[in-house]
């Protein structure tokens, strides 16, 4: 059985978009309570303890109760927009429910007993496939958690809808058995060592010296020979000798 949590309601008189709007602009968020063969009703509650219970898990597989002016009634929130930017709620629709109603609500699921895997221990990494399962039960027997035991199990260990228990008239929405989970090998990062220059063939290394002096020679040549050039020129004022 989940944690009821109360939510101070207001009646909202303004509807549609303009309505909201200005609910908003009051600080309060607006809602919608609609459900169990009665009319809808427009109210508004308090952003921060929506805000408090946002942040805990399983919120829409929680019951609450909206206080409207002194009249308790009992909900489970179907629908949350929020403000692209500020990421802060902005609308809630809100589902009546009976003890007696049954209704689809994601649980979500919860790890145990990871310390006594010898997988996980040994470097496995636990790979889930389903952080939450779909479903059907009495609004009044909804699972808090749906738990998977991963005690005693190794590296390729898969664990299915068929290996857990739920509580008696709670049943999954998915006709098959699913899997929730898997432990698999650890990945390691494979490092690439630099491939080393290879080094020179021996008769390699003498022609490099050979091409070296070669360019070195003819280097000198040509700078000579420039000099030569500069040296037949008359000085400035004088004759060339014939």
């Amino acid at each position: 059985m989940t944690e009821i949590s109360v939510f101070k309601a207001e009646p909202r008189v303004a509807r549609g978009t303009g309505g909201a709007r200005a609910t908003r602009r009051q600080g309060r968020v607006p809602a919608n309570i609609y459900g169990d063969g009665k009319v809808p009703v427009p109210v508004s509650i308090e952003p921060r303890p929506l805000k408090l219970a946002l942040d805990k898990t399983g919120f829409f597989a929680r019951l609450f109760d909206l206080d409207l002016g002194g009249e308790k009634m009992r909900v489970v929130c179907r629908e949350v927009q929020f403000e692209p930017v500020t990421d802060t709620p902005v609308h809630v629709d809100f589902l009546r429910v009976s003890a007696a109603s049954r209704i689809t609500v994601e649980v979500p699921v919860r790890f145990i007993n990871q310390e006594q895997s010898p997988g996980l221990k040994l470097g496995g990494v636990l790979n889930i496939v389903r952080h939450a399962i779909a479903v059907s039960c009495r609004a009044d027997s909804i699972p808090a958690e749906i738990l998977v035991d991963v005690a005693g199990s190794d590296i390729g260990s898969s664990f299915h809808f068929s290996n857990i228990t739920l509580p008696e008239g709670v049943r999954s929405t998915i006709q098959r058995d699913f899997t929730i989970a898997s432990i698999a090998a650890p990945t390691t990062a494979i490092v690439e060592e630099p491939i080393a220059a290879a080094a020179p063939v021996e008769g390699e290394e003498a022609a490099a010296a050979e091409g070296e002096g070669a360019e070195g020679e003819k280097a000198g040549e040509k700078a000579g020979e420039k000099a030569g050039e500069k040296g037949a020129k008359p000085e400035k004022g004088g004759k060339a000798e014939k």
